[in-house]
């Protein structure tokens, strides 16, 4: 019989750079409607106010998710897909407002 008893896994946190390119790869679908808000609210922090979204181009099921949490936040003052020099339809350009 084994004594020690198993703890469920706690995935590891991850340390991300903040230099305004999110590339969302390493990245489960599920945890996009947190990662994207928050990665946003520390660029403005920094005053980054201008991001790249790396979704990729794949079905288009994540670029139309990262829209629409974009569209819904305030701080963003546009976004549009990226031209071919900085990933095409496979990454979203995103503008911010200013911290106040």
């Amino acid at each position: 019989m084994n004594d020690e008893s198993e703890e469920p896994e706690i995935p590891e946190m991850i340390e991300l750079p903040i230099d305004g390119v999110l590339d969302l790869h390493a990245f489960r679908p599920a945890d996009v409607k947190y990662l994207v808000p928050d990665y946003l609210d520390e660029c403005r922090k920094r005053g980054i106010l201008d991001v790249r979204i790396i979704h990729g181009k794949g079905t288009g099921v994540l670029q139309r998710s990262v829209h629409a949490i974009l569209a819904r936040l305030p701080e963003v003052a546009a976004f549009r897909l990226a031209g071919e020099d900085a990933g095409g339809w496979g990454a979203t350009l995103v503008r911010l407002r200013p911290a106040p």
